[in-house]
């Protein structure tokens, strides 16, 4: 048994680091930006502490770890003012003491994208009636489980994903990949990991060209032909402590490293075969319903005009509100380049039911 495991590990690295040296980076980047305004301001490190709906998306192990039967999740974000919307929206259902499911749907897209390949007839007239729109949308389906282990403390969960890409008629793509994760409690520290795309998530593109075709010989493009995209994994590893400063303020911090395995990126560790990427965010509570967050993420190192490298980081910050089974948390978190300042105002909502006291 230990020979097998040891053998598909080996095919598994082999098989990385082939793909790697044709793999696009960034492929399937929409997964990337992170899912809740819990999760955003504290800059994405939840990997260790993620139970609720959003964890199908975090980390799939936290799912055992929810109070009641059903518990829902919904988050709606525009990016670059408006013109990029960003939704999500699971449910995890607990399925006895020691197991979860989950399913969710991730969508990123841009709508309303005028046409205008038709502007013109064939007579020469500017026709604005011809003018049609069009979307480029991404999106994930997430099939989701968890189980507790006998291991005291131990947790271990996983998903199925389906992925659709479309840019109008024009292209489109199917995906099919999973995703591993476990968490770990010892006294007051939290321990997580997740293999994000741990066997490469493949996307089947097919290309529509017979619109375009004239447009791509005038132009001189090369004409797209339909192709294989690759996934390559990321494996996102975490540690969380909790503190406890009076009955009723109580406080978190957790520290997460994404470690990607598509080459070189720009963060703060880096190298031809993988990256590491880490961040940080911090939580403080009271009673258990006010929730005050923040994190430090996207640490990167950028020339200056002297040619000199300055550490630049991207802060987040949020708050988080419990009135009963109904959480409302809100983040104001960065797209990315701080230099822009282009901030966004993320909400989320999650809400619990008990079967048992529901009528």
């Amino acid at each position: 048994m230990q020979i097998r495991i040891q053998l598909i590990l080996f095919i598994l690295f082999i098989s990385n680091i082939s793909f790697s040296q044709t793999a696009p980076k960034y492929s399937n980047e929409f997964l990337s930006i992170g899912i809740g305004a819990r999760a955003l301001a504290m800059s994405n490190a939840t990997v260790a502490t993620a139970n609720d709906a959003y964890a199908t998306y975090w980390n799939p192990a936290g799912l055992t770890l929810i109070n009641n039967d059903l518990e829902l999740g919904l988050m709606h974000a525009e990016y670059f003012a408006g013109i990029a919307k960003y939704d999500f929206a699971g449910a995890v259902y607990k399925i006895d003491d020691l197991s979860s499911a989950g399913f969710s749907i991730i969508r990123f897209g841009v709508d309303d994208i005028p046409n205008t390949l038709e502007l013109i007839d064939n007579d020469g007239n500017i026709r604005y009636d011809r003018i049609k729109s069009f979307s480029v949308s991404d999106y994930a389906f997430l099939f989701s489980y968890s189980k507790k282990s006998k291991i005291q403390g131990l947790r271990y969960g996983g998903n199925m994903k389906i992925i659709r890409r479309k840019a109008g008629e024009f292209a489109g793509a199917w995906g099919f990949g999973f995703d591993a994760s476990a968490q770990y409690d010892y006294n007051k520290w939290q321990f997580g990991i997740l293999a994000r795309d741990v066997t490469s998530t493949f996307n089947a593109w097919n290309f529509n060209t017979d619109e375009l075709e004239d447009v791509f010989v005038l132009t001189g493009n090369e004409i797209p032909e339909n192709s294989i995209e690759i996934t390559l994994p990321k494996f996102i590893l975490a540690a969380a402590r909790n503190f406890t400063f009076s009955d009723k303020i109580k406080g978190l911090a957790e520290l997460d490293a994404d470690i990607s395995t598509d080459g070189k990126r720009n963060v703060l560790v880096k190298s031809n075969l993988f990256s590491i990427d880490p961040h940080l965010g911090v939580e403080i509570s009271y009673k258990n319903i006010i929730f005050l967050r923040s994190g430090i993420g996207n640490i990167q190192k950028e020339p200056d005009f002297d040619g000199k490298k300055d550490l630049t980081f991207q802060p987040n910050i949020g708050l988080g509100i419990k009135i009963k089974r109904l959480t409302i948390d809100y983040a104001l978190t960065d797209i990315g380049n701080q230099s822009i300042a282009l901030y966004s105002n993320i909400f989320s909502l999650s809400y619990s039911i008990n079967k048992n006291t529901e009528h």
